[in-house]
């Protein structure tokens, strides 16, 4: 598993939430004690059990929302899980998958689906059937592409794609007007897809540990941006509309070849941090980026 780098801030990712299991209903850790209250047993919590097997007494718990099976050894996924038709949170990360089957739209009720760390190639094209998912972590898997199909999924806020091997993203995402976070760091892309500026509700893009030369000069139309994060990169230069982020409150740019910022950049007026560490800018342009920006906090 890659290291993840970690910033000395705290990012805008809406995906970064917890287990996301409802506080108010209780989170039983064994089937026994779950059939024992099946009419009201709603979250069931197998993380780090050692299962091969999700067991198929879980039939029997038709009201299920909520089911943590991180941190085993489940290399299959069977007809069990998809008869949870109420399922709102499936977190299948760190586990040994190799795909995810069809039937996956069956749950047709998800919210957040967590397949992160596992062994994933492909995704199917019925993801397409999750229309209330909002929540996709796919990270640290070896995607080579996401199926076009994931733009049917009309609800979705976050993607979180770190960790595959993914070169380019299917043109379908920038008909998804709610997302406003995307996470593609440690990839292979190489150029910035000029339809990802059609993601204009974005908040948080995160690019870090891939190819990048540049910037497209009107990365100014993500409008919402808070956060651009694109560090470990080949980036040399940024372009003048890159200042045309007004809203942008962290911009990370380290271990690049950046030499300077833009001639102005007082457009960047709600910039809090600023991360430059590892690009070769003299003390002279230095001094101009901290007296341009005052209010921020810059890091050489």
């Amino acid at each position: 598993m890659k290291l993840k780098l970690l910033l000395p801030v705290m990012a805008f990712s809406t995906i970064a939430l917890a287990q996301n299991h409802n506080p108010n209903s209780a989170v039983y850790g064994n089937i026994e004690d779950a059939l024992a209250h099946k009419a009201t047993a709603t979250q069931l919590n197998f993380r780090d059990k050692g299962i091969f097997f999700i067991p198929q007494e879980i039939t029997q718990l038709r009201d299920l929302q909520f089911l943590n099976l991180m941190g085993n050894n489940l290399e299959l996924l069977d007809e069990n899980l998809f008869t949870l038709k109420k399922l709102e949170v499936l977190n299948l990360k760190l586990n040994a998958l190799h795909y995810l089957p069809d039937e996956i739209g069956k749950l047709s009720h998800l919210i957040r689906l967590d397949v992160s760390d596992n062994n994933i190639t492909a995704l199917p094209v019925n993801i397409e059937k999750l229309q209330k998912l909002r929540f996709i972590h796919l990270s640290y898997n070896s995607l080579t592409a996401l199926p076009d199909e994931i733009g049917q999924c009309s609800s979705l806020q976050a993607i979180e794609a770190s960790g595959n091997q993914l070169s380019t993203l299917p043109e379908s995402l920038s008909k998804l007007k709610g997302l406003k976070a995307l996470q593609l760091g440690y990839n292979q892309f190489n150029e910035f897809d000029s339809s990802w500026l059609l993601m204009q509700n974005l908040n948080e893009l995160n690019l870090e540990y891939n190819q990048l030369k540049k910037l497209p000069e009107d990365i100014g139309r993500l409008k919402n941006l808070k956060s651009l994060i694109v560090n470990s990169n080949r980036l040399e230069a940024l372009p003048e509309g890159v200042t045309a982020l007004q809203n942008l409150e962290l911009l990370s740019l380290s271990k690049n070849n950046i030499t300077k910022l833009p001639a102005t950049l007082t457009g960047l007026q709600n910039l809090k941090t600023l991360i430059l560490t590892g690009n070769p800018i003299a003390k002279t342009e230095q001094e101009r980026i901290k007296k341009a920006l005052p209010e921020c906090s810059v890091y050489f």
